[in-house]
C-alpha cells in the first residue's frame, strides 16, 4: 500500500490561473515528490499529477522523465507534451540532458523534471540539475520534480552507514526545504520488495543482487524512517511559522516535546535523567532550560551547569537559557513558544512551613500551565531551604516594613501583659533593643529607623514613668531612645551594604553565565544567526537582528527589525565618539538597563563574527589570487617550450608537405604525417592534463563509483596512451575488481603507464593488482633509471631531471594523484627492486552492497 504525506512549506499560488506576463514577474512554485528508495513510485505520482493538471487545462510539458523501462510508468507518460533533451557529447558518448534554453523558450505553466539530484554531463549549462531548476523557477515556471531521501546532503553520511554505499549525487537540504510543497511517496519495505521481485523496478538480471544488497528489509525500513522523520521536521517548521504568523500562543499537541527546568543545583542531574526517561517513552524531543534570574539571584556556578550540559548532550537533549525575574512565567513562556507538551520540575527545596506562606515555583507553574502536563519530581534536596532564602528583593523590602511596625507592637504587648512585674526598665529596654536589631537585620535603613522610633515611643508611653504619656521625666529614657535609633541605623546600613554587594555579586555571576553561554556558542562554531537566536531565546524576544548601516546582516525570529524606529531595544556597537557601524535591534518586551552590559558584549561578538567572516573571505580571495598567480607563472614557464616544440614539428612537417620545390617519396610523406600525428597526440595529452588539473583545482570532480574490472580497464588505458607498446607492458591483474570511477581510473592508469614508458624507454613495465582486506593495491613497476631521493613526483610542473624537453609539463602524475584522492584512494611511489620506479595505487574494494 502506497501512502502520501504532503507538507506545504511556503505560500501557495494557483499557477494555473496566472497569465504568462504575470509569471514573468513572480517566482515559479517548486513541488517535490520525495521517496525513501528507488521504485516507490515518485515518477508515477509526478505523471499522475501532470495528467490531473492537463485535465484542468494547465499548460504542462515534460522536460526530463526517467521511466527506467517500467511499463506502467511509460504508459502514463503517453499524452504529455515533451521538450526534447539536449544531447551532449562527452568522451565519445552522447548524453541526454535537460535543455533549459528550450524550456525557457517554450515557457509552459508547469514543467516536469525528474531526478532533482542528478549531476549534469560536463559541458551542460549548469553542473547540477537543481541549478537548472532554479533558473526555471526564477523565470516564473512551476516545476514538479522527484528526489530520494538518500540524496539529501544532511543525510548522506547516515545513508552511507546504513547501506554501505556513498551517494555521489547530492542536493542541498535548503533547496528541498524551500519547496512550496513536498510530498512523501511512501510504501512499506515488504511491498517494495514484492514490486522488485515482480520485475516492476529493475530488469530480471538485477533483481537478486538488488534484493540481497541495497533493498534488504532492514535498509528499506531505516531509509523509510529517515524520510518520515525528515518530512516531520519540515511539517513542524511549517506549523511553527503558521503559529507565529497568526500569533497563536496556545499549545497544540501535534508532537511531544518535554521541557525540564533545572536550577544548576545538585538535583538538576536527577531531573534531567528522569525527564529523559519520560521523553524516551513517547519518542519526544527533550529540552533542558535554565532560568537566569534577571535580578541576579540565580545562584548557579559554572561547574554545576557544565555537568548538566554534559549530561544533556549525552542524552541527546538541547540546553537553553532564558532570562526572567518571574521564573514561572519565563518557564511557561519558553514552553509555549516551542509548543511543549510536558514540563518536568523538581519539588521545592523549601520547608513545609515556608510553603504555607508562599506556594513556590512548582505550584505556580501547575496553576498557570493550562494544557501543558507538569511532572513534579522528588529529590534528596527537597524541603531544605528557608523562606527567607526564597524571598525576592521586593518581598524582603515589604517584609522589612511590616516587621518595623509589628515587632515593636508585639514586644510591647508581651512586656506589658507578661513581663512588667518581673523586669525593670533596663530589661524592658533590652527587649526593645533586640527587636530593633531584628528589623535592622532584615534590611533597610528606613524600616530600622521607623522601628527604633516606634520602640522608643512605646517604651516611653507604656513602661516609663510617668506612664501613658510621652513626657520624658528621666534623661535615661531619652538616651535609650537615641541609642536605639543610632544602633538601628548603623546595623541597617551595614546589612544594606552587605545585601547590595551580594546582589551585585549575584548579578555579576548571572552576567558571567550569560556571557559564557553566548561565548561558548561562538567557540563551538555557531554562526551569526545561531548566536542571535540564542539571544532571542534567552531574553524572550520576538526577533533579534544585526544591522549594518541600513542592511540586515543577520537575524533570528519573525519580522526582524530593519530600522531603529521598529525596535523596542537598540544596542549600538562602536567606539565612543565614532560613527555607529552596527546595531543590534530587538523586538519584544523592553529590556532593563542592567541587561545592556551583556547585550553590548554579545553585539560586539556578533559584529566580530561579521568582520571575521569578511576577513576570511578576503584572505581566501587573496590566497586564491596568489595560487592562481603562482599557477599562471608555473604554467607559462612549463608550457613555453612544450607547446612550441610539437607545434613547431607540426608546422615544419605541414610546410614541407605543401612545398612545391621538393618532391617527397611515399616513405618520406608517411614519416612527415607520422610526425604530425605524434605531435598532435602530444598536444592533446598536454591540453587534457591541463584541463584535468584545472578541474581538480576548481573542485568539480565528482566520481561515479562502481565496480570496475581491472582486466578491462588496463587495456583501455593503454589504448588511450596512443603508443605502440604491445610487448613492453606485462599485465597480470587476474580478476581483481576495484570500486572506482571507470573513466577516472582509466586516466590515472594511462598517466602512470605513460610516465613509466617515457622514462624507461627500453625496459619492460609490469602492471599487477591484488586485494588486501577491504582495499585493492595496483602496482605499475618499471626498470628505468628510478627517481633521485627526495623528489616529489606528484607535484605539478615537476619532471625527472627538470630539463627534459620531450616529456610534457609534468602534470600527468599530479592529475593522477588528484583523481585517485577524489575516488577515496592514495597513490605513492617506491623503488623497484633491482632498479626502477614503482607507482602504487590504493583504492577501495567493492563491498557487498556496492553498485554494479
Amino acid at each position: 500500500m502506497r501512502r502520501r504525506f504532503a507538507v506545504a512549506v511556503g505560500p501557495g499560488v494557483d499557477d494555473e490561473h496566472v497569465t504568462s506576463s504575470e509569471r514573468r514577474d513572480k517566482r515559479g512554485e517548486l513541488r517535490i515528490y520525495l521517496g525513501a528508495a528507488p521504485g516507490v513510485g515518485k515518477t508515477y505520482a509526478m505523471l499522475g499529477e501532470a495528467h490531473r493538471r492537463l485535465e484542468r487545462g494547465t499548460d504542462v510539458v515534460a522536460a526530463v522523465v526517467e521511466t527506467h523501462g517500467r511499463k506502467k510508468t511509460a504508459e502514463l507518460f503517453d499524452g504529455i507534451e515533451t521538450v526534447a533533451p539536449k544531447l551532449i557529447t562527452y568522451r565519445g558518448r552522447e548524453f541526454a540532458e535537460l535543455d533549459v534554453e528550450a524550456v525557457l523558450a517554450r515557457r509552459p505553466q508547469v514543467v516536469l523534471v525528474d531526478e532533482l539530484a542528478h549531476t549534469n554531463t560536463p559541458g551542460s549549462r549548469n553542473p547540477k540539475r537543481w541549478q537548472d531548476i532554479r533558473e526555471l523557477l526564477d523565470a516564473g515556471i512551476t516545476v514538479i520534480t522527484t528526489v530520494n531521501v538518500q540524496h539529501l546532503e544532511s543525510l548522506n553520511d547516515v545513508v552511507t552507514q546504513i547501506t554501505g554505499i556513498e551517494q555521489q549525487e547530492k542536493v542541498p537540504d535548503d533547496i528541498v526545504r524551500a519547496a512550496d510543497q513536498v510530498e512523501l511517496v511512501d510504501i512499506t519495505p515488504e511491498a517494495l520488495r514484492r514490486r522488485l521481485a515482480h520485475g516492476n523496478v529493475y530488469s530480471p538480471d538485477r533483481i537478486d543482487a538488488a534484493l540481497s544488497n541495497y533493498f534488504r528489509r532492514g535498509n528499506l525500513t531505516a531509509l523509510r524512517e529517515l524520510a518520515l522523520l525528515w518530512l516531520a521536521d519540515q511539517v513542524d517548521a511549517a506549523l511553527e511559522k503558521y503559529r507565529a504568523d497568526n500569533k497563536i500562543t496556545e499549545t497544540w499537541e501535534t508532537r511531544e516535546r518535554v521541557v525540564v527546568a533545572v536550577t544548576g543545583g545538585p538535583e538538576s542531574e536527577t531531573l534531567v535523567r528522569r525527564a529523559s526517561r519520560i521523553a524516551s517513552k513517547s519518542s519526544a524531543e527533550l529540552m533542558v532550560v535554565h532560568v537566569a534570574r534577571g535580578d541576579g539571584l540565580s545562584g548557579v556556578s559554572a561547574p554545576q551547569m557544565g555537568r548538566v550540559r554534559e549530561l544533556a548532550t549525552s542524552l541527546s537533549a538541547s540546553v537553553h537559557t532564558v532570562v526572567g525575574d518571574d521564573v514561572p512565567a519565563a518557564l511557561l513562556d519558553f514552553a509555549r513558544e516551542i509548543n511543549a507538551t510536558q514540563l518536568v520540575l523538581g519539588t521545592s527545596r523549601r520547608s513545609r512551613w515556608a510553603r504555607i506562606f508562599d506556594p513556590g515555583i512548582g505550584t505556580t507553574v501547575v496553576q498557570r500551565s493550562g494544557t501543558i502536563d507538569v511532572h513534579m519530581v522528588t529529590h534528596e534536596q527537597a524541603g531544605g531551604q528557608s523562606v527567607w532564602a526564597r524571598l525576592t528583593p521586593r518581598d524582603r523590602h515589604v517584609t522589612s516594613w511590616l516587621a518595623a511596625l509589628a515587632v515593636p507592637a508585639v514586644i510591647s504587648a508581651i512586656t506589658v501583659l507578661l513581663l512588667d512585674r518581673f523586669l525593670g526598665i533596663g530589661g524592658e529596654s533590652a527587649l526593645f533593643f533586640i527587636g530593633v536589631l531584628v528589623v535592622a537585620l532584615l534590611g533597610g535603613v528606613a524600616p530600622a529607623a521607623l522601628s527604633a522610633v516606634l520602640s522608643g515611643m512605646l517604651l516611653n508611653f507604656l513602661l516609663t514613668e510617668p506612664r501613658h504619656t510621652f513626657t520624658i521625666a528621666d534623661p535615661d529614657s531619652a538616651i535609650t531612645i537615641v541609642v536605639l535609633l543610632v544602633v538601628a541605623v548603623a546595623v541597617a546600613a551595614l546589612v544594606d551594604g552587605a545585601a547590595n554587594r551580594a546582589r551585585e555579586a549575584s548579578r555579576a555571576a548571572q552576567e558571567a553565565e550569560l556571557l559564557a553561554l553566548f561565548a561558548g556558542s561562538v567557540l563551538r562554531g555557531a554562526d551569526l544567526d545561531t548566536l542571535l537566536e540564542r539571544v532571542r531565546e534567552a531574553y524572550s524576544q520576538r526577533s533579534v537582528s544585526l544591522v549594518r548601516d541600513t542592511t540586515v546582516v543577520g537575524c533570528a525570529g519573525s519580522d526582524p527589525c530593519v530600522t531603529v524606529d521598529d525596535a523596542d531595544t537598540v544596542i549600538d556597537v562602536g567606539a565612543e565618539h565614532e560613527p555607529v557601524e552596527f546595531r543590534m535591534l530587538m523586538a519584544g518586551r523592553k529590556l532593563a538597563a542592567r541587561d545592556r552590559r551583556v547585550l553590548l558584549a554579545v553585539a560586539n561578538q556578533a559584529a566580530g563574527l561579521v568582520r571575521q567572516k569578511e576577513l576570511g573571505e578576503e584572505a581566501g580571495r587573496a590566497v586564491a589570487i596568489a595560487q592562481a598567480d603562482e599557477l599562471r607563472r608555473s604554467l607559462l614557464s612549463a608550457v613555453s617550450h612544450d607547446l612550441r616544440t610539437p607545434l613547431a614539428a607540426v608546422k615544419a612537417a605541414v610546410s614541407s608537405l605543401r612545398s612545391d620545390d621538393v618532391g617527397f617519396s611515399p616513405e618520406d610523406t608517411a614519416e612527415l604525417l607520422a610526425t604530425v600525428e605524434e605531435s598532435t597526440d602530444q598536444l592533446t595529452a598536454l591540453v587534457g592534463n591541463l584541463l584535468d588539473s584545472s578541474r581538480l583545482a576548481a573542485g568539480v570532480v565528482s566520481p561515479q563509483l562502481r565496480r570496475v574490472y581491472l582486466e578491462e580497464a588496463v587495456p583501455r588505458a593503454l589504448l588511450g596512451i596512443g603508443r605502440d607498446t604491445p610487448d613492453r607492458v606485462k599485465v597480470d591483474v587476474g580478476d581483481t575488481v576495484v570500486y572506482a570511477d571507470s573513466g577516472l581510473l582509466e586516466r590515472v592508469l594511462a598517466n602512470v603507464l605513460d610516465n613509466a614508458l617515457r622514462y624507461a624507454p627500453d625496459a619492460p613495465v609490469r602492471v599487477t593488482a591484488g586485494r588486501l582486506g577491504d582495499r585493492v593495491l595496483i602496482a605499475v613497476a618499471d626498470e628505468g633509471p628510478g627517481v633521485p631521493g627526495g623528489a616529489d613526483l606528484f607535484a605539478p610542473f615537476q619532471r625527472l631531471g627538470d630539463h627534459d624537453t620531450r616529456t610534457g609539463v609534468g602534470l600527468g602524475l599530479s592529475v593522477a594523484r588528484g583523481f585517485v584522492e577524489a575516488m577515496g584512494g592514495t597513490i605513492t611511489s617506491t623503488d623497484t627492486p633491482g632498479g626502477g620506479l614503482t607507482i602504487e595505487i590504493d583504492l577501495p574494494a567493492p563491498t557487498p552492497g556496492a553498485q554494479p
